[in-house]
């Protein structure tokens, strides 16, 4: 195993790295996500620890948090309208994408809301199994979705010129900061994360860290951030974990979905862009913050990539973790209720979906 991981991180940082110092908009994530997502399609054993990534997620969440300042926080009167449009969003998404799925592919309703639904990947799988429907189907349309946005949206918004190249600020360079400070920061953040962890919190990891990180940084208490160096190290890893969603995925499966992947893909940005102008033509909000907290992407990419971008934290955070509570109250409902009107009365049937390319 130490050998995957090993020739894993190894594509991840040859491919962060040429995006990254080539100054693409968070080209240290991007370029990594491709580079082992390519890997992985080309047969190599792509491979990251879960322990790792949890790491990942809770570093992550500490240097979201520590860009936060009590200024920050006086956007917040702008979230209650913000938030109620991003839930008729969701709903709208979700109705398109299980709509075009339908009728161009022919997929089963269950199957098609779930392969549609911005949610989490892991709950959306879960699902998947209890209720019968075609997992490989949304796995595949689900992790293209997430590499399309993680990997699109921040050259889409530079060529856009909302964004440009990002350079390590002056507050996050190498030099001497609060070795205490740090400690401190590190650890209560940890234990808030491992807090939300084991309690089911959804985004628990990243989320507890960052709101931990927030509180102690926009009160004033800890002044220290994460040195640029173990920030651009984690986006670098991190587009390891995506990226190696794709491992063990044979490319004839993958361009056998490849259609209904960039097709729904395509419905839900649209009506995503549909509801992020709108809300832009009424509140004096930045224009990549909106489309970054409206993207129907990861939570942790989305996070992410507002940290890579400097973009507001809070307010992509807690339009995120909006969007995941929502789906995940509502999607296992909606799921089950699609499954049981598929069903024929005696319950002997199973769903209608589309039959995969080829047997294992």
């Amino acid at each position: 195993m130490f050998r995957h991981v090993a020739e894993t991180l190894a594509f991840a940082v040859a491919g962060g790295l040429t995006l990254g110092l080539l100054g693409m908009p968070a080209g240290f994530l991007s370029g990594s996500i491709l580079a082992v997502a390519g890997a992985a399609l080309a047969g190599r054993p792509m491979l990251i620890p879960t322990a790792m990534m949890r790491i990942l997620l809770v570093l992550i969440g500490i240097s979201l948090g520590s860009v936060v300042t009590p200024q920050t926080l006086h956007g917040m009167a702008t979230y209650p309208l913000s938030l109620g449009v991003l839930i008729l969003a969701i709903v709208c998404i979700s109705l398109g994408g299980t709509a075009y799925l339908r009728t161009v592919h022919g997929w089963d309703t269950a199957t098609a809301y779930l392969a549609a639904v911005p949610g989490g990947l892991s709950q959306v799988m879960a699902i998947a199994v209890e209720i019968d429907a075609d997992v490989r189907a949304i796995a595949i349309v689900q992790s293209i979705r997430v590499v399309i946005i993680a990997v699109g949206l921040p050259a889409a918004l530079a060529m856009l010129g909302l964004v440009g190249h990002i350079t390590p600020s002056a507050a996050a360079t190498l030099g001497p900061f609060p070795i205490g400070e740090l400690a401190i920061l590190i650890v209560a953040s940890s234990a808030v994360a491992f807090i939300a962890f084991r309690i089911r919190f959804p985004g628990g990891l990243i989320f507890g860290a960052m709101v931990t990180s927030a509180v102690l940084h926009g009160s004033g208490l800890i002044q220290v951030a994460m040195p640029w160096w173990v920030t651009y190290t984690v986006m670098i890893a991190f587009g390891a974990v995506t990226g190696s969603r794709f491992a063990n995925t044979p490319l004839r499966l993958l361009l056998h979905y490849v259609g209904a992947a960039f097709g729904s893909f395509a419905v839900a940005v649209t009506i995503a862009a549909i509801f992020a102008a709108g809300l832009v033509s009424l509140l004096s909000l930045p224009v990549a913050e909106v489309i970054i907290a409206y993207a129907p992407g990861a939570v942790d990419a989305m996070m992410l990539l507002a940290l890579a971008l400097h973009l507001d934290p809070v307010y992509v955070g807690a339009h995120h973790l909006t969007r995941i509570f929502f789906v995940l109250l509502s999607m296992p409902f909606v799921a089950r209720h699609a499954a049981r009107r598929l069903k024929p009365p005696d319950d002997a049937g199973k769903p209608l979906r589309p039959p995969p390319p080829f047997q294992d």
